[in-house]
């Protein structure tokens, strides 16, 4: 008798329960449909602008082909607008469960999910603003030694930071993140100012020395500016003198 109440309490909440995993299946097929749909339109809409061949043209696909090879602006939006879409319906579907713990679950990974596309935004911009700068920096220094370090150290630094803001942004250790940046851009800090003080001694001792040397010469000219009005003033009084000294004679 009891093997028999159990067995039918069993289907009794297998049935309750079946119309909430119907639920959850048309929701997940419904959602995977409008997202695919959806994605696939802003895909095609960025394609009638030709957003690829733009990206194409500027500075920053350089640097973006070198970090995300053969890299596609119109896919990758496309991408990310299915994933958003998929994600609203699958947080539904799994809401339809009515399970409590998955339900809790869910709602902490909706909450966090905002971080998460910050951060790729974070990324998708640095990776841009790498690749201006290095070429901004090629056009301005061009392909001397210099400018190629220049080229590639900027671009780095920019994505390291990048890197840091990602990392504080999805809450990831954020007490050693925010310490170990503190301490890599003071070590940087240190050594550009330890390479300028050793490598730019000799010329900051010829430039105090140039500097010295063109205010002892500016000195001499002013004496000797003044010098010239001092011996005019000296001359006239002699001739005075020498008028006073010979007084003309009457010719009575």
């Amino acid at each position: 008798m009891n093997i028999k109440n159990s067995i039918e309490r069993g289907f009794d909440t297998f049935f309750a329960f079946l119309p909430n995993v119907l639920g959850f299946l048309v929701l997940l097929v419904v959602g995977y449909l409008v997202a695919k749909v959806v994605g696939g339109l802003v895909s095609k809409a960025l394609g009638r602008v030709h957003l690829d061949e733009h990206m194409h043209k500027t500075d920053a696909h350089g640097f973006v082909e070198r970090v995300m090879p053969g890299a596609s602006v119109e896919r990758g939006v496309g991408r990310i607008v299915f994933w958003l879409v998929f994600a609203f319906f699958l947080f539904a579907a799994i809401g339809a469960l009515k399970i409590p713990a998955v339900t809790t679950f869910m709602n902490q990974v909706l909450a966090y999910l905002p971080n998460v596309i910050v951060a790729m935004l974070i990324f998708v911009v640095a990776a841009l603003v790498s690749g201006a700068v290095a070429a901004g920096v090629t056009k301005v220094m061009g392909e001397t030694p210099t400018g190629k370090v220049v080229a590639a150290v900027v671009p780095a630094v920019v994505m390291v930071i990048a890197i840091f803001m990602i990392l504080d942004q999805l809450q990831i250790a954020e007490q050693i993140v925010t310490i170990t940046f503190a301490a890599i851009m003071g070590a940087l800090a240190l050594g550009l100012a330890l390479a300028f003080g050793l490598g730019g001694r000799d010329v900051a001792g010829r430039m105090l020395e140039d500097a010295y040397r063109k205010g002892q010469e500016a000195k001499d000219q002013a004496k000797s500016d003044m010098q010239v009005p001092r011996a005019r003033a000296e001359d006239a009084m002699a001739g005075n003198a020498s008028g006073y000294s010979n007084p003309p004679t009457s010719s009575f």
